[in-house]
């Protein structure tokens, strides 16, 4: 005989089998207990260790310096002289300065220096005092010049013929020799700089057994002001007796560079 249930009925029942089923899921997850956290518990430590292990062999860097170092042999010399005159006026003192001044640049001009490469530099008028009473028995003058010669071969001769012609009141105050072009010098220098960087940094990848990677950043140290390097030589022998011995010796550039490497 068929049993049938009412809506009602029917209700209870679906309610009984859903509890049912439930407890018995809860059951379960009592009986493995330990399961079900492990496999939480997995995921969880795989996500903090992502984000905490330490980085990748591929992104170690290592920082070395690499110098290079050129010299080249100095192309023209920059002359510092004047004159110095007293007079018992200021006018006086002037007058002659002036025509000193003068003759050195008729010299000089005459000798093959371009107008360009004669400069004033400096002017200065003081009076001189031999008394305690505060009151000037003469004055002084001194007057300068800045004096590129850009051929050494008759540097010495031009400025022997300078001091000639400023007579006794010439002042050489000193000389110095440059480098008129270091472009090409610095370009052979920053290359030389480069190569012993990367030397090195082989060096220190080789003795970590890692392979050296590319180049990362690089950046270079202010170039330094050339410096000369002594010259012993013995004047030739053909030069005038009247000219001012020049050697120009050798200056030297150098260049440091800084360069970071990744290591594979």
């Amino acid at each position: 005989m068929a049993v049938r249930f009412s809506s009602t009925q029917r209700a209870i029942a679906a309610g009984v089998a859903s509890a049912g089923l439930l407890i018995g899921a809860f059951t379960l997850g009592a009986g493995q207990g330990s399961a079900a956290p492990a496999t939480a518990g997995v995921t969880g430590n795989a996500a903090l260790t992502a984000a905490t292990a330490p980085a990748a062999p591929g992104g170690t860097r290592i920082t070395v310096t690499g110098t290079g170092n050129v010299s080249g042999v100095p192309d023209q010399l920059a002359l510092s002289m004047g004159v110095q005159t007293s007079g018992s006026s200021v006018a006086a003192a002037l007058r002659q300065a002036n025509s000193a001044v003068r003759s050195i640049t008729t010299v000089l001009r005459h000798g093959g220096v371009a107008a360009s490469d004669i400069q004033t530099s400096g002017l200065s008028i003081y009076p001189n005092y031999s008394g305690s009473y505060g009151v000037p028995d003469g004055y002084q003058v001194s007057e300068q010049l800045t004096i590129t010669l850009r051929r050494l071969s008759a540097a010495g001769s031009q400025i022997s013929a300078a001091a000639r012609a400023g007579g006794n009141a010439t002042v050489i105050d000193g000389v110095s020799l440059n480098l008129s072009d270091t472009s090409t010098l610095l370009a052979s220098a920053r290359a030389k700089a480069v190569a012993d960087a990367k030397a090195k940094a082989t060096a220190y990848a080789r003795a970590l057994g890692r392979a050296l990677g590319p180049v990362v950043s690089m950046s270079e140290t202010p170039v330094a002001q050339p410096y000369p390097v002594p010259e012993f030589a013995t004047p030739s022998a053909s030069r005038a007796a009247s000219s001012v011995p020049v050697h120009p010796g050798t200056q030297q550039l150098s260049v440091t560079v800084t360069v970071v490497f990744a290591l594979g």
